[in-house]
């Protein structure tokens, strides 16, 4: 496929741009669900004249339904997406990021989408609907799936929908809060995701940081154990992955331990715990929540994360080891090759 592309490449450049353009149109107008033809011309930075001829030329070809609140893509403009992503990919030169970072870290999956959701909401949203995709793939029934907390995870929630094999899944929160938007937090995630799929979820009502003593007190009680135990059960993690010192101040952690990873190189963060750029674990926040012997034990461990700005982080989070499925955006990958290979 890639020497097919690469001829046509020379012979008929332009196929290849009109092709990634209209991808990306109906890949946008897909994700967006409805949206009118002003607002994706301001989304994807191009003149409503152009979107028009582009929108016409899919709507003739049933790719896409025209109403009056705005556009959605058809069935077939959806059939149409899914047979050509493995093309896309290799149009887009993703399909050779996926092998690189697979081969930096030895991971089973990476999938890498178009974008940069530093920048780009709609790169987020397309990380959630992969996330989504790719758990329904590993899930069996009866399964048990730990979720942490954080916006791409939400995206994930967002995307799933009711299944068979999930209906008698449990979803529960693989940490506690962290004190951000109720939205955001691993426990409002699992209810999401089980409403969505028909499945059950368990709640831990503890905050994600707390002082020593607390966080002593908190793991002898009954109930915090109880689901604790329920929540080590899980064989699926998915987690995000954040940048060390980002995550310590939402964590409102005190200047003296933030000099301290400062000072120890600390850069991606995950579960409460911190790494270096050669991946040793150089901090542990005393949180309530999945350990890193829990982490370690489970069969699939699915690390989704995007961003520029976080490929450092996640190259640091996977040369700890124990990640087997990475879902991220091209420009956190490109980054990510660069930090792996260093």
């Amino acid at each position: 496929m890639r020497e097919i592309l690469d001829i046509q490449k020379q012979l008929v450049p332009d196929l290849t741009e009109v092709m990634k353009k209209r991808h990306t149109i109906l890949h946008h107008i897909m994700i967006s669900g409805l949206i009118g033809r002003r607002t994706l011309a301001g989304a994807l930075d191009i003149t409503e004249r152009v979107l028009r001829s582009e929108v016409d030329f899919l709507k003739d070809h049933g790719l896409i339904e025209i109403e009056t609140s705005g556009m959605r893509i058809s069935e077939s403009g959806r059939q149409l997406l899914e047979k050509i992503e493995p093309l896309v990919k290799d149009l887009f030169g993703l399909s050779e990021l996926e092998e690189r970072i697979r081969d930096l870290f030895g991971l089973k999956q990476v999938v890498v989408v178009p974008g940069d959701s530093d920048l780009s909401m709609h790169t987020k949203k397309e990380l959630g609907r992969v996330g989504a995709s790719i758990l329904r793939k590993y899930v069996t029934k009866d399964e048990i799936v730990a979720v942490t907390g954080g916006s791409t995870l939400a995206q994930v929630a967002e995307h799933m929908a009711s299944s068979t094999s999930m209906k008698g899944c449990w979803f529960v929160p693989a940490r506690g809060g962290l004190g951000e938007s109720v939205e955001l937090q691993a426990n409002t995630i699992a209810s999401t995701m089980a409403k969505k799929t028909g499945g059950q979820y368990r709640l831990l009502h503890v905050p994600d940081h707390l002082g020593e003593e607390a966080y002593q007190s908190l793991i002898q009680d009954r109930n915090i154990q109880e689901i604790l135990e329920f929540t080590r059960k899980a064989r699926i993690v998915v987690h995000g992955i954040g940048e060390a010192m980002v995550m310590a101040r939402r964590r409102n952690v005190d200047s003296s331990t933030k000099a301290s990873l400062q000072q120890e190189g600390a850069l991606g963060e995950a579960f409460g715990y911190y790494f270096d750029r050669q991946g040793r674990i150089i901090h542990k926040m005393p949180t309530v929540g999945l350990r890193i012997e829990d982490i370690v034990e489970m069969d699939l461990v699915i690390g989704i994360a995007g961003g520029r700005s976080k490929g450092e982080a996640i190259a640091c989070v996977l040369k700890f080891g124990h990640e087997d499925v990475l879902i991220t955006d091209e420009a956190a990958a490109q980054e990510i090759v660069k930090y792996g290979s260093s």
